[in-house]
């Protein structure tokens, strides 16, 4: 087993969604980093599938069809070794014998980073939700009024 602080608490579960909707391909793979607290290993593991399951889902889009959220499974399961403050360590990967490039190939352009891309690339399929969209036009035109 991984080394445990004895003070540890939280734990950085990788979730793993799968979106699919009716009559489109390809499926959609959602990988959701998420802060997990936990006494143990154990308890982590159980609180992470638990909010897994939670967040299954079935609704319908715009355009009628049905989409279906599945919880496939964890990706990944780490401790968080320090305290919950700016600058602390939260995850690592070990990486051996990179070449130079293959080191500037980890680093990507700003305007690539996650946080700087468009929202959403338009040749995928539609799995936004009817209900919350119509809900978002309603407390809008009430805000207008």
């Amino acid at each position: 087993m991984a080394y445990i602080p004895a003070n540890a608490k939280w734990y950085l579960a990788t979730i793993v969604e799968e979106i699919r909707v009716e009559g489109q391909n390809p499926n959609i793979i959602h990988k959701n980093l998420v802060l997990i607290r936990g006494d143990s290993p154990e308890q982590a593991y159980e609180r992470a599938h638990e909010l897994g399951t939670q967040a299954e889902l079935q609704y319908e889009n715009l355009s009628g069809k049905t989409v279906q959220v599945t919880f496939k499974g964890l990706n990944a399961l780490n401790v968080v070794h320090d305290e919950l403050e700016h600058g602390a360590e939260l995850q690592y990967e070990e990486l051996r014998g990179l070449s130079s490039d293959e080191v500037k190939g980890l680093i990507p352009r700003k305007e690539d980073l996650a946080v700087f891309r468009p929202l959403a690339p338009a040749d995928r399929p539609d799995y936004s939700s009817k209900e919350v969209l119509e809900k978002a036009v309603e407390l809008l035109k009430q805000d207008t009024h």
